[in-house]
Formats: structure tokens, sequence, C-alpha cells
């Protein structure tokens, strides 16, 4: 089958959707399918990559995202879904891409939304009400199940936005780690050491740095550790539009905070999250978290924000 799979907020340094989308790519391809993946940038190109057929097309920028684009060009989307024409699509992103679960009922072509977000909890760490988060959510979730064939979710906590609305559609498939690469005994005394500088606790922070990742909860713990007396440190693995006014946080407080800012070898991340003594991950709107996943993977205990779905992820971990 021709997989097509649509995806906004992808970028080259962005973390779980770009590894999650590269993964059932390589999957796909593996299982003898033929997945595209069309994704926003500045310009048109059209790529053979591991995880099948890479396709970019123009989209605009989201003010203070760092980088993230949206497919915004309805007209020119529907226009590559024709001449692609698709066995099935695969939606990663229920805003502005929500219209092609209609193009794929009218094209007969079965859908699926993988959802990598809650809508209110979006919301609600962008500042938006509570309540009327819930409502906007509740009202996008409709629209949203009715579009598509299908809604996969990682986590019972991630679906029940749409089973609470009643949607009979949804289909829980949680993420993984590569047990080969993430294991206990990547640990080593002299990557830690390099890390740590001297200090007897070294957090880890694996995260994109941005409002709905609340990567300021990882500073405001190590400040509590040091001023309790524990001389910790921490290392932040990850970039994004909140990282030059942390960086001005920790060196305001003098905190011994290393900034590796976009970590692209996985190899070197994994070592990293296995030299931790903890990893932390306090993003409140998590669907699932794989970054923790991976550090419990490596043997690493992670301390987890309890309003995210990570304490179903990490359970009695």
């Amino acid at each position: 089958m021709r997989i097509v799979r649509l995806a906004n907020f992808v970028t080259p340094t962005s973390g779980g959707l770009r590894t999650a989308l590269d993964r059932l790519g390589r999957g796909y391809r593996a299982a003898g399918h033929e997945p595209v993946l069309v994704v926003p940038g500045t310009a048109v190109s059209d790529e053979p990559a591991e995880q099948g057929r890479v396709i970019t097309l123009p989209g605009p920028e989201l003010p203070g995202t760092g980088g993230y684009r949206v497919l915004a060009d309805r007209r020119r989307l529907a226009d590559l879904l024709d001449d692609l024409a698709p066995d099935r699509i695969e939606v990663s992103d229920r805003t502005t891409l929500r219209w092609t679960g209609e193009w794929a009922r009218r094209a007969r072509v079965p859908s699926v939304m993988v959802s990598h977000e809650t809508a209110d909890g979006v919301l609600r760490t962008w500042g938006v009400p509570a309540p009327l988060a819930a409502r906007a959510a509740d009202r996008l979730n409709r629209r949203t199940a009715w579009a598509y064939g299908r809604i996969v979710c990682t986590t019972a906590w991630a679906e029940d936005e749409f089973v609470r609305l009643g949607a009979r559609n949804v289909v829980r498939a949680p993420l993984g780690v590569d047990l080969e690469h993430c294991r206990p005994d990547r640990r080593d005394p002299a990557v830690r050491d390099r890390y740590a500088r001297g200090a007897a606790v070294l957090l880890v922070l694996c995260s994109r740095l941005s409002v709905e990742k609340r990567p300021g909860t990882a500073l405001e713990a190590l400040a509590g550790l040091r001023d309790a007396g524990v001389p910790a440190r921490l290392v932040v693995a990850g970039d994004g539009p909140l990282r030059s006014g942390l960086e001005r946080r920790a060196r305001e407080r003098a905190l011994p905070v290393t900034f590796l800012g976009h970590v692209a070898d996985r190899e070197e991340l994994a070592d990293l999250q296995a030299a931790a003594d903890l990893c932390l991950a306090p993003g409140p709107a998590e669907t699932f978290g794989l970054s923790a996943l991976e550090a419990l993977a490596c043997g690493t205990p992670a301390v987890v924000s309890a309003s995210s779905a990570l304490p179903e992820v990490v359970g009695p971990a």
C-alpha cells in the first residue's frame, strides 16, 4: 500500500514526533509498503530517506514556536494528494490538517489521525483558561473523530478526551523504544564525570525548550535541591524558543546548568541518559513522553509531571 503521512510541527531539531514518524516509516517499508511523508518547510523538496519518500511543501512559520511550520495551503496539498493517490492516509495534526479526513472520505481512502497531544492540554499550557480550553477542545475533538476512520492514541490518558465524547473509533497504540539502543550497560563513569563535573547528583532534561514542555521547572528543581544542600548539576539536551531565557535565568541565579542544544546523535543522547542519576520530564500535557521511557530503558529513574500521561507510562518505576 502507498501510505501518505501528513505532519506539522516537524523540524530537524524536533523530538518525539520526528522520532515516531521516522520509526513508523521504516516499519512500513520493512513490511513492504510505500510510505510517503509530507511536511512543511521553507521550500519544495522531494527526497528519498530510510523512512521512505519525504516531500516538503512551503509552510508559514508560527511565531514564538522556534521554527515550527504548518501545511497551510489546502489547494496545493489537495492537488498533491490527488497526484499521490494514496491507499491510506495517516495524519499527525488536528489543526490545519483536519480537513484531510474529509478529503479521504470523499476519495474513499481509509484514514487515521494520530493524536500526539491533548487539545485542551496544549491550550492550557499556552495560557487559555481551563473551562474555555475544555470547550474548544471538545468541539475540535468531535470534528476530528467524525472526520477520520480511526483515531490512534498512545495512552489511556490521551484516549480519554475522545472516549468521554462518545467516540467509538479510538484505538490505543503505545509507543516503544529500541532496547538494543537504550540499555543500562551504556552507563559509563567517564561520561558521567564529564557532564557532572564533580556534582553528587546529575540531572538531565531531554526536551524541546518550548512553553508546553515547561522546561523552567527543571531549573526550579535544581535550585530547590541546591538550596537544600544537595550538590546537583543539570544538563539540558534540546533547543527551542525558550532557550535564551532559560540560559539567562541560570546565569542570574548562578545555577550549574549545561545547555547542549539539540543532540542529533542518538548514541550520544542514550549515553547521556544512561549516565544521569535522574531524568526530568516536567511537561504537564505530555500524551506519552518518549524521553522518559528511553531513560527508564537506560536504567535511569525518571521524575515526571503528575498532570500528564507519564504516570501511566512509568508505572511503579
